[in-house]
Parts: structure tokens; sequence; C-alpha cells
């Protein structure tokens, strides 16, 4: 879909500080970034078919939240 990362290392590092850790290795902080993007990827393609579906070209904040309720299922 695009040729780069969408998310920058500097923002990975920092939610995983904030979540506890004290030391972070750069495959670790890469690793987070690759599985966000899959996540994020997986949640918007999902808010395309939802808004499609309700015969919308705009997708709205509900279509994001049905989308993400329905790919993270915690």
């Amino acid at each position: 879909m695009s040729s780069g990362p969408e998310f920058g290392l500097a923002v990975m590092y920092r939610v995983l500080k904030k979540s506890g850790a004290e030391r972070v290795s750069d495959d670790a902080a890469d690793e987070l970034r690759k599985v966000l993007e899959e996540v994020g990827c997986r949640i918007a393609r999902q808010a395309v078919d939802l808004s499609v579906h309700a015969g919308r070209k705009t997708i709205k904040p509900e279509d994001v939240r049905l989308a993400s309720k329905n790919v993270i299922r915690l």
C-alpha cells in the first residue's frame, strides 16, 4: 500500500516507555510499529467497508470504533 512505515520509531519508544518499559530494544520498537501498522490497516479497511455499506463516502468515528471492536477482540 505505502512505500515506507507510517509511524515513526520514536513514537514506538515513547509508547513502550509510557507502558512501563525501562529499556526498549530497537527490534522491539520496530516490531511494535509493524504490528500497529498491520492492525491499523485492518481497522481502516473495515471502516471503509462500513461507510460504503452505509452509503457514505466519508468515514465517521463510529465506523472506526466499530471496525476496531471487530478487529481487536479484547
